[in-house]
């Protein structure tokens, strides 16, 4: 099981937000490449980057998080995953340039999903996930400002008949919120269609990596933590321990 620490862009700077609300935001560096160095040297595989300003369609505040992303992108050798305003083919080739290793995109996998279709073929399915960010058993896109009238299983569906081979599964209600994830979710997601489901959302404890690691012969191949990481609710290396070990 692949742990990995998510670091939240916006405006430059290291931040989380609650339930993805700008405005319940807390800062939590102001050198993101200092974060992400610290990530590594504890041990993680990969790092999970999101463009928040991206995601909400802030252009010009998405300039600095991208001066942020090259520094981490040449300090760092491990692997990145970036989400957040991915919404054109260029938009994708321009980040796998940069050095990503895998975008995760959301919005355009509903809104324009022949750019999906399209990413896939060109750039290989290893290298394009798709976002399922659900409030109250809907998919939302847009920052999840909007929320659409899909189910996950619909779009998950969907997104297997694509070619799409991964998964991020965020339970909007309790990110950020510490409150525990919610694993059957991710769980059904993976058996009922095969794909592999990265969890994130929620992570309040190595209680809830365990619940991951237990599921992890359905499908569920990793999960994302943030908010508990910088509270020190959890370190790294703990949860790093709990994905090594037997599952047991």
């Amino acid at each position: 099981m692949i742990i990995y620490p998510a670091i939240d862009l916006r405006r430059g700077r290291c931040v989380r937000l609650i339930q993805g609300d700008p405005q319940a935001e807390t800062v939590f560096s102001e050198d993101p490449i200092v974060t992400a160095l610290r990530w590594q040297e504890e041990g993680a595989e990969w790092l999970h980057i999101v463009n928040l300003d991206g995601a909400f369609g802030d252009t010009e505040a998405a300039g600095a998080n991208l001066t942020a992303l090259r520094g981490i992108l040449s300090t760092i050798t491990i692997p990145v995953q970036l989400g957040g305003g991915l919404r054109s083919l260029d938009d994708i080739e321009r980040a796998l340039e940069l050095g990503i290793q895998r975008v995760v995109l959301g919005t355009a996998a509903i809104a324009t999903p022949e750019v999906m279709d399209q990413a896939v073929r060109q750039f290989g399915a290893e290298r394009i996930a798709v976002a399922l960010d659900v409030r109250e058993g809907q998919v939302a896109t847009h920052g999840w400002r909007v929320t659409s009238h899909l189910t996950p299983l619909e779009l998950a569906r969907r997104l297997q008949e694509a070619g799409i081979l991964r998964l991020v599964y965020t339970d909007i209600g309790r990110d950020g919120m510490l409150s525990g994830m919610n694993v059957m979710a991710c769980v059904e997601l993976a058996q009922a269609t095969g794909l592999k489901v990265i969890a994130s959302g929620g992570v309040a404890s190595l209680e809830d990596v365990r619940r991951v690691r237990q599921v992890e012969w359905a499908g569920v191949e990793g999960v994302i933590i943030g908010r508990a990481l910088y509270t020190g609710q959890i370190t790294l290396r703990e949860a790093l321990a709990v994905a090594r070990s037997s599952g047991e």
